[in-house]
């Protein structure tokens, strides 16, 4: 997951780097809760930083940090002592900062003297706002100089940039501060024993007004706990016996609702952005995979994702954006930098993957039984979806989905694994664009079958039936072109010569969720990803260890990514190879484990018997849209839980590890009803099912077979 026009890794944050997030909204600092300009540190609101220097000092000290605590995604508390000037190493002054992020932020400071004598303290607040695009800090190149205004007011300090005819601003308030031109100052004599606070408030301007940010210190329940509250009631209550799972779900939970973000045209919508730090931003492929995964928990994200991106699918041929009829978008921006490069939008349509995928979300929404209207609505942005397949998406008519960048400020690759050298041969050597990814082979085989879904619920045999034939073609087609016999795997893609892309990587496991894979090489290819030079111990490898491009500190050439390893068992799930998924799902609930229950975007990849614990890769994202939802994922796959309403059936048949012990779920969506499942390793049971539903074991059917069963129906069937 990179941005627009990012190749390149963000810069350290720091160490001990603190990230909360809500919304639009983000917060990074240092671990004593301050915040450097000369690190990619700051509050950021809408893609800008609106505060880039953030600096306590007490006596002329900085505050020595002693633990940071993250309550929740958008809030947290700073403890820290303030060094003393008499030579011992103890300090009276402990100072503690209690954090929360909204529409900017709100901060509670409080010292405690703990020695015998009152203490006089001086105490600044250095602040500053540059009001820096997100990407000119992530990648540490700031090129533009906002023209900066401040204006004093009583305990208020607001900081006005303007920049081309552009205007920003932040007010910073600050209960009994003395505001300076570059700080907020107290004095204060804090008895023994006895302490001090303030309350301060960081908040963007907008036309020269603020809006308050309420806390509930003030008897009032802040609009991010309000959020969460609200989301909390509408998504299942979850009990497992493995306490360890049960946190890591519950840490799913409170992530997923931190990544909420409201579609600022319809503030009634709610999508999910694809992470944090960087990417607290409606994408096409993150943010479609993520409410895929989150389908059974929470179906709001998918239909709220939808409706924004049909709203925003393309409708001309435009090569700085590389906008497409029919074409997904990759990434919304609301910054000055891309709005110049993508000349003046704020929509990047870079992603080959997006379009397939959001036909095959819309038909996962379908057969679930939700939002049935909004179904409806979007069915003709799916054909235009498929359109843009045929038209667009497969550049030179061979039947296979190719990408290549129209310009060179855009992404250089398209797929999942967009990083510059993410795409290589099995000595290392790079391929080159047009490239088809195997792996969008499989998500335009799923956008067939699951429009095939849909015509066929509608009564449309005729269509349900094409479809369903041209996706068979393309299996055929694939299984011909990008089997490797000589190796017993498939090519990540074809290049531009229509060679095989031969490297052993990771994509090939998303063919198995599709069905794209002929039964007959399945074996071959989970020998392959379970192999040691596949498998870490704590998930499949995105490439080989034997591969010339491998290295497990890379960002896609030998790393393990939690969402790549949840689509990888559910292939493995549907081929039948129970054990070896059952592993997979361990492993990364295992690997939570050792973050406080959060997956992040991704991990390195050394061996588990080389390393115990899972090694942090530097710049990875956390909280992350479909690292949090692939807990939630594991489990609901490991209960092989499926449903096709208007099939009139639910399918759960568990295959859940022994440790997982019992399994109780309530309030879980269904169609219009809610339901209550228990399930402990292959038992189950349903409670509250909607009326004309039947629960299954097994798996459910695939097209293949309900095409069959309608060309032999009579009218009166």
């Amino acid at each position: 997951m990179a941005g627009w026009n990012a190749d390149t890794a963000a810069g350290p944050l720091g160490s001990g780097t603190v990230t909360l997030v809500e919304g639009s909204t983000f917060c990074i600092s240092a671990a004593n809760g301050d915040i450097r300009p000369d690190l990619p540190q700051g509050v950021f609101h809408l893609d800008t930083r609106i505060l880039s220097r953030w600096e306590l000092t007490v006596n002329g000290q900085p505050v020595e940090p002693l633990a940071a605590e993250t309550r929740e995604p958008y809030r947290a508390l700073f403890a820290g002592r303030v060094p003393g000037s008499s030579g011992y190493a103890d300090s009276p002054l402990l100072v503690e900062r209690l954090r929360e992020v909204g529409a900017g932020i709100l901060e509670d400071i409080t010292i405690r003297n703990y020695s015998k004598q009152p203490v006089e303290c001086s105490i600044t607040l250095a602040a500053e706002a540059d009001f820096a695009d997100l990407f000119e800090v992530k990648d540490a190149r700031i090129t533009r100089e906002w023209m900066e205004t401040r204006r004093l007011e009583g305990d208020s300090l607001e900081i006005r940039g303007q920049w081309e005819g552009l205007k920003k601003g932040v007010v910073i308030r600050a209960e009994g501060a003395g505001a300076g031109a570059k700080a907020l100052g107290f004095r204060t004599s804090i008895p023994a024993f006895g302490q001090w606070s303030t309350r301060i408030s960081v908040m963007p301007s907008l036309g020269g007004t603020t809006a308050p940010f309420t806390h509930p210190g003030r008897g009032e329940m802040s609009p991010s706990d309000r959020r969460r509250q609200e989301w909390v009631a509408k998504i299942p209550v979850l009990q497992i016996a493995n306490r360890a799972i049960e946190k890591t779900l519950r840490r799913s939970y409170e992530d997923l609702g931190a990544l909420r973000i409201q579609d600022p045209d319809h503030p009634e919508r709610v999508v999910v952005a694809a992470g944090a730090p960087w990417f607290m931003t409606l994408f096409g492929r993150d943010s479609l995979w993520a409410s895929e995964m989150a389908l059974p928990v929470d179906p709001s994200l998918a239909l709220g994702t939808l409706r924004t991106l049909a709203e925003r699918q393309g409708s001309m041929v435009n090569t700085a954006t590389e906008e497409e009829p029919g074409k997904i978008l990759h990434e919304v921006r609301l910054d000055v930098g891309s709005g110049q490069a993508l000349g003046g939008k704020s929509a990047y349509y870079g992603s080959v993957d997006a379009t397939p995928l959001f036909v095959v979300v819309l038909g996962s929404v379908s057969r679930w039984g939700f939002g049935k209207d909004t179904i409806a609505a979007l069915l003709p942005n799916a054909d235009r979806a498929l359109a843009w397949i045929r038209d667009y998406g497969d550049r030179d008519g061979d039947g296979f989905v190719e990408y290549g960048r129209p310009n060179q400020h855009g992404l250089i690759n398209q797929g999942w694994k967009d990083s510059w050298d993410g795409i290589n041969f099995a000595d290392g050597t790079l391929a080159q664009p047009p490239l088809a990814l195997c792996e969008v082979q499989a998500y335009v085989h799923g956008a067939y079958v699951a429009r095939a879904w849909m015509a066929y619920d509608d009564g449309d045999l005729a269509l349900a039936s094409e479809l369903r034939e041209r996706a068979d073609r393309l299996k055929q087609k694939f299984n011909e072109e990008f089997w490797l016999p000589d190796k017993g795997y498939y090519a990540i893609a074809l290049d531009r010569d229509k060679r095989p892309v031969d490297a052993c990587a990771s994509n090939m496991g998303h063919c198995l969720w599709f069905g794209l894979i002929d039964e007959d090489k399945a074996p071959s290819v989970v020998e392959h990803l379970m192999s040691p030079e596949m498998f870490s111990g704590w998930g499949v490898r995105t490439l080989a260890s034997t591969m010339g491009a491998y290295n497990p500190a890379s960002y896609h050439n030998g790393s393990v990514w939690p969402h790549d390893n949840a689509l990888i068992m559910s292939g493995l799930l549907r081929y039948g190879f129970v054990e070896e998924a059952q592993r997979i799902g361990t492993a990364l609930l295992e690997a939570a484990e050792h973050s406080g229950g959060r997956l992040p975007e991704l991990f390195c990849g050394f061996d588990r018997e080389q390393f115990r614990e899972p090694v942090p890769y530097p710049t990875a994202c956390s909280p992350q849209a479909w690292a949090a939802t692939t807990p939630i994922h594991v489990v609901t796959s490991l209960m092989r839980y499926d449903t096709h309403i208007s099939l009139g059936g639910i399918w759960l048949d568990p295959v859940l590890p022994a440790s997982f012990g019992a399994l109780h779920i309530s309030n879980a969506p269904m169609g219009d009803a809610r339901i209550t499942i228990d399930a402990s390793g292959g038992e189950s049971s349903v409670r509250g099912i909607p009326e004309g539903l039947t629960v299954h074991r097994g798996q459910r059917p695939w097209m293949s077979e309900l095409v069959e069963r309608a060309h032999h129906q009579t009218p009166e069937d």
